[in-house]
């Protein structure tokens, strides 16, 4: 009798050590993963700041200047601006889509790694469809911001964006908002709309979440008026689902 008290105590000492290791595991754990993720977004600041003071200027004549930005990552390709959101990054393109999908913020030019031309895009912005992707975080970082662009107010009243080339610039004019799956092609499949665009905009018509009509029915009027860009992110409706931006890249002069 008194040996199974004995094992019994024994026992449950052994489990309450158990449950007090494992939650002091946990417990360090959480703190570290809370941590990390404020040492993760801390350095998106620093790195946001830093880059911010490489703008290129679209009004230059010649130009906007890129040699500053080349010279941190030559992979950069454009600076896409989103007008009253915290968009406001370089774009890079790596030789395949998996070149920047991961890349870490502390690494060198990291924080434009995080928004990236399609690999499959291949010349740069010439085409009538090009399709961006940029990671999801939180406080306006990164493509966070895209989730604005769901509420119809905030659609409705912000429609206005730039997309800066080391030869050229682009007004952007917003036309529509979607929520798609990842394997979505009509989106995610940017080399069957490079010559036609008409099965994306029929797509686009039957599917968009909110859409400015006088823009979309604009889109192919005219040479100036032809190209689409894409800005895509994840979002947390369901299992792999995306948020979609859709704008007109209507070629800027300094003059208009």
């Amino acid at each position: 009798m008194n040996f199974h008290r004995f094992f019994l105590k024994t026992a449950n000492s052994l489990v309450s050590l158990v449950v007090i290791l494992f939650l002091t595991v946990a417990g360090v754990y959480s703190g570290y993963a809370l941590w990390d993720n404020a040492q993760v977004y801390a350095a998106v600041d620093d790195v946001q700041s830093e880059l911010l003071k490489l703008k290129p200027d679209a009004a230059e004549e010649d130009g906007a200047s890129f040699e500053e930005l080349l010279a941190v990552n030559p992979d950069v390709c454009a600076w896409l601006t989103l007008d009253n959101t915290g968009i406001d990054y370089p774009v890079v393109q790596g030789e395949d889509n998996l070149s920047y999908i991961n890349t870490d913020v502390y690494g060198e030019f990291a924080l434009a790694g995080s928004i990236f031309l399609d690999s499959s895009c291949d010349n740069t912005f010439h085409d009538q469809y090009s399709l961006l992707y940029g990671h999801h975080m939180e406080n306006s970082k990164m493509f966070g911001d895209l989730d604005l662009y769901e509420d119809e107010e905030f659609f409705n009243e912000n429609t206005t964006g730039m997309l800066i080339l080391p030869d050229r610039s682009y007004e952007l004019e917003i036309f529509a908002c979607l929520r798609v799956s990842a394997s979505e092609d009509a989106i995610f499949y940017p080399q069957q709309w490079q010559t036609n665009t008409d099965g994306l905009l029929e797509f686009v018509g039957e599917n968009a979440m909110h859409i400015h009509q006088d823009t979309f029915d604009r889109i192919g009027s005219s040479e100036d008026f032809s190209q689409i860009l894409a800005m895509s992110t994840c979002s947390s409706e369901f299992t792999d689902a995306r948020t979609i931006l859709l704008a007109v890249m209507k070629p800027y002069s300094p003059e208009t």
